[in-house]
Order: C-alpha cells, then sequence, then structure tokens
C-alpha cells in the first residue's frame, strides 16, 4: 500500500501509513478560539473538512486548542483509540474517549503495526510532544513547533512533518522556530521529504496576538527537500532505498 499524508491546514494531518489512517492534530470545523476569548486570538478554516472515515488512530502533540480543537474532536466516534501527551489526553478525557494513550518524552507505545515514540516538543508552557514513527516500509517524525528533542540520535527517517518558518511576538521570542532547526533535522535524519506544516491552508486569524503577528518578522528557511502541500491533496511519502 502506498504510504501517503494528506494536510487539512494549520496542524492537521491524515496520515495513511501500514494499512492504517492516522489523524493527527484536526482541526475539521468551526472557529478556534484561545483563552480567554476571541479578543485575545480567533481563527476561521477557508472551509470545512469532512471527517475522514475508517480512521484507526487519533494522534495528539498538545493539549492546547489549535492541536486539540474540542469542536473537532467532537465530531469523532468515542471508541476510536488516542494516542496523546498528557495535556491532550486530558482534554480527549474530558470529551468522552474510551481508549487513551498517555505518552510522555522517551515512552513509546504500538497501534497496530505503528511504533510511536514520543519527543520532547514545544514548552507551551509545559514540554508537549512530538512523535517518531516507524512501521514495516516506512518512517516519519512530527512536531509542530519546530523543537528537536536533542536526545534523538542520528538515523535515516524517510519523512519530516515540521514547520519551515520563524514567527513569534515582539519582546517575547519565537514560538515557532522550523526555519532555525530545519539544518538540524535535516542533518540527523536525512529525510526524502520535508513537508511543511502549521503555518499553511490560507486559515485567517483576527485578535490582538493575530495584529501583533502582523508585524511580526518572518524567517524562512529553504532546501529542495521541503515540500509545500497543497490542502486536501495526498502527498506520497517516498522511503530511503
Amino acid at each position: 500500500m502506498t504510504s501517503q499524508a494528506t494536510y487539512f491546514g494549520a496542524n492537521g494531518w491524515l496520515l495513511e501509513i501500514a494499512d492504517c489512517r492516522v489523524l493527527v492534530d484536526p482541526w475539521l470545523s468551526g472557529p478556534l478560539v484561545f483563552p480567554p476569548g476571541a479578543w485575545m486570538l480567533r481563527g476561521e478554516l477557508p472551509h470545512p473538512w469532512q471527517v475522514p472515515e475508517n480512521l484507526d488512530l487519533l494522534l495528539l502533540t498538545q493539549g492546547l486548542a489549535d492541536h486539540a480543537h474540542q469542536p473537532s474532536l467532537k465530531l469523532l466516534p468515542r471508541n476510536l483509540p488516542v494516542v496523546g501527551s498528557g495535556a491532550a489526553a486530558k482534554v480527549v478525557k474530558r470529551l468522552g474517549f474510551e481508549k487513551i494513550e498517555t505518552l510522555k518524552p522517551g515512552e513509546s507505545c504500538t497501534v497496530k503495526g505503528i511504533s510511536i515514540q514520543a519527543t520532547a516538543g514545544a514548552a507551551v508552557p509545559n514540554v508537549e510532544n512530538g512523535y517518531l514513527l516507524d512501521w514495516t516500509g516506512g518512517s516519519l517524525y512530527l512536531e509542530p513547533h519546530g523543537v528537536l528533542d536533542p536526545t534523538l540520535a542520528s538515523r535515516p527517517v524517510d519523512t519530516v512533518i515540521t514547520p519551515v518558518i520563524d514567527l513569534g511576538l515582539p519582546l517575547a521570542g519565537n514560538f515557532i522556530t522550523g526555519a532555525s532547526v530545519l539544518p538540524d533535522l535535516i542533518e540527523r535524519f536525512t529525510p526524502q521529504t520535508v513537508l511543511a506544516s502549521t503555518t499553511g491552508g490560507d486559515v485567517t486569524f483576527s485578535g490582538l496576538i493575530s495584529a501583533l503577528l502582523s508585524g511580526a518578522e518572518i524567517k524562512e528557511q529553504h532546501d529542495p527537500r521541503v515540500v509545500t502541500p497543497v490542502p486536501g491533496e495526498p502527498v506520497r511519502l517516498e522511503t530511503h532505498a
């Protein structure tokens, strides 16, 4: 079976790997509002996405609203297995999900032939997760803020999903560091493909944070292996021969 990934914009992906359909950090419909309210930050999708059918796993990197978007999670069957960070697990537990595997950085589990290792991700403010996935015939690393766990050993990884820009707030510094980390990711994993994530999909934002971000300096990192996915169009995942 051909492995492929379909982007939904922001942090959302559908991974079709190892004969499994894995939904990652879905924001499928409805606005995205960060506490304390829309005046702080509100996001809008260009259009809603249909809930993917025949899902095998829900994989959540963080418990924040742009990763564990509760209106979208409520659209999913409660018996869908979930693997997530501690903060994400609390969100899905409150929503009534029945099969939840909580992973801390360094811990791992196996779901339907996919080995899932949690890696140290962004501190927002607590350290959340990235993931290193391995299955027969393929491998993938993903982390949505551009954070590379320094304890990860160098090894071939077929596909990396990461932001490829740096983005921050005045005085507060960068909270997305994809451009800064990309050379290290490529040196560490020698990927066949880097899929640009987190800041794409024609999402529009409003609110105080959005106004501040509009004046922020954006640093980009270019590499011939970087692919900017078109939302809704599957990208074939190449493997190391």
